[in-house]
C-alpha cells in the first residue's frame, strides 16, 4: 500500500488462494491480482486521508496551544489560567453527565462533544491575546509602570518637612506639629490600604481620599497644586479590585474580540458551536452579563457551565496580582452568593458541590493550605 508520495505505508498480504471446485490451494489469478491491487489502493488512500485529518487535529490543537503560552507569558499573574479553567470545564461537563437528578438528568455528552466541549475551553480566552498588559498586570490601584504610591509617600515627606519649617519658625506650637505629623501618617498608611484594592471601599472611606486630595502642597515647579491628581483620586476610590471603569471595559473587551475571533473560523459540523460555548462564559443567567446580554434559556448547558469553571478558577488562583487565592470554602459561598442573585446556572452549580467537583479540581490545582474542610450545609443557595 501507498501513499500519494508512492510512500510504502503498510502492506495487504493474502495466503492460499481456494479453488471453489476442489477445495484445494491454488495460484491467484491475474483477476484476483487487480482487484487486490485496487483494494490495496483504496485501503492507502484511506490510511492516508486518516493520518491526514490525524495530523491536522495535531496541529490545530497546537496553534490552540501556541496561542494560549501566549497569553499566558504576557502576565506572569495569570500563566495556566488558559489550560486550568478547560480541566475544570471537563470535570464538571462529566459530572453533569452522570447526573440523572433535576433538570440536567436528560444531558448527554458524546464523545464528538467532549471534544468540541474541550476545543471551546482552550479556546475560551483567546481574545486576550489583545489585551494590554499593563491592565492585565495591574496590581495595585496606581499602578502603571511602576507603582506610584511611592509618589504619593514622597509628597506626604514634603507636607511634614513644611510643618517642620513653620513650627522652627514660630508659625506653629510643637503641639500642634506632632498633632499635624500624626494626622499625616495616619492618612499616608490609610492611602497605602486604598491603594492594595483588596477590600471594599465604604463611601466613608471614598469621602477621605476626597479630603485628602484637597491638601495643598509645593510641587517641582514651586506651584501650589492639590495634594492627588483627578487621575488618582479616581484610581484611589475605586469600590472593589484596582480597575478603573475605562480599564475594567478594556478587560471586558477580550470575550468580544474571543467571539469576532473564533467566529471568523471556517469551522468543520463537529466543532461549529465552539465559538457559542467559548463566547458565552462571561454571560449571566438573568441576563446581566456580557457581551450580548444572553438570558439562561438562550444558552447552551455547555456554555453556562463553562461560565462556572471560570469564577471558580478566579477566585482560587492563586497568582492573580490583586489578591491571593481564596480557600475552599471561600470561594464556594461567593459562588454559593451568584446563584442567588442570578449569575450562574442553580442546576450545574449544585452538581458542582454534591459530585465534589470542587474537591477534585482542588487536589489537582490548589496549595494545601487552600483546601479546607467544607461544610456544604452553609454553602448560600446550594441545594442538596
Amino acid at each position: 500500500m501507498r501513499n500519494h508520495d508512492h510512500e510504502i505505508i503498510g502492506v495487504l498480504q493474502l495466503i492460499n488462494a481456494i479453488d471453489a471446485t476442489t477445495g484445494g490451494v491454488k495460484q491467484f489469478s491475474n483477476d484476483d491480482q487487480q482487484l487486490l491491487e485496487s483494494l490495496a489502493s483504496q485501503a492507502a488512500i484511506a490510511i492516508s486521508n486518516r493520518r491526514l485529518i490525524q495530523q491536522l487535529e495535531e496541529l490545530f490543537e497546537s496553534l490552540i496551544s501556541l496561542i494560549n503560552t501566549a497569553i499566558d507569558d504576557k502576565s506572569p499573574y495569570t500563566g495556566g489560567h488558559c489550560a486550568r479553567v478547560p480541566a475544570l470545564t471537563m470535570m464538571l461537563a462529566e459530572a453533569a453527565n452522570h447526573s440523572k437528578r433535576g433538570a440536567l438528568k436528560d444531558f448527554n455528552l458524546t464523545d464528538k462533544d467532549r471534544y468540541e466541549l474541550k476545543i471551546a475551553g482552550l479556546l475560551h480566552d483567546c481574545g486576550k491575546i489583545t489585551t494590554p498588559v499593563h491592565v492585565v498586570d495591574k496590581s495595585t490601584k496606581l499602578q502603571t509602570i511602576c507603582d506610584r504610591i511611592h509618589l504619593i509617600d514622597t509628597r506626604f515627606e514634603v507636607l511634614k518637612r513644611d510643618a517642620e519649617i513653620e513650627m522652627l519658625k514660630g508659625k506653629r506650637s510643637p503641639v500642634e506639629y506632632a498633632t499635624n505629623l500624626r494626622q499625616l501618617d495616619s492618612d499616608r498608611d490609610f492611602l497605602r490600604h486604598c491603594n492594595i484594592g483588596s477590600e471594599m471601599m465604604q463611601d466613608a472611606d471614598i469621602a477621605r481620599v476626597q479630603a485628602i486630595a484637597n491638601y495643598q502642597w509645593c510641587n517641582t515647579q514651586g506651584e501650589q497644586v492639590d495634594f492627588l491628581s483627578a487621575e488618582e483620586v479616581e484610581n484611589l476610590t475605586i469600590r472593589a479590585g484596582t480597575l478603573t471603569a475605562a480599564e475594567r471595559e478594556i478587560i471586558n473587551h477580550h470575550i468580544v474580540v474571543t467571539i469576532k475571533m473564533l467566529e471568523s473560523l471556517p469551522w468543520p459540523n463537529h466543532l461549529k458551536r465552539v465559538p457559542e460555548y467559548a463566547g458565552g462564559h462571561h454571560e449571566r443567567m438573568d441576563g446581566k452579563g456580557y457581551p450580548r446580554g444572553l438570558t439562561r434559556e438562550q444558552m447552551s448547558v455547555q456554555a453556562r457551565l463553562m461560565g462556572i469553571a471560570d469564577i471558580f478558577e478566579a477566585l482560587t488562583a492563586k497568582d492573580r496580582p490583586y489578591k491571593e487565592g481564596k480557600t475552599l470554602t471561600e470561594s464556594l459561598t461567593i459562588l454559593g452568593k451568584f446563584k442567588e442573585n442570578g449569575h450562574i446556572d442553580p442546576d450545574l452549580f449544585d452538581v458542582f458541590i454534591r459530585e465534589k467537583v470542587y474537591l477534585a479540581y482542588a487536589r489537582q490545582f490548589l496549595k494545601p493550605e487552600q483546601i479546607d474542610d467544607v461544610d456544604e450545609s452553609r454553602i448560600p443557595g446550594y441545594t442538596p
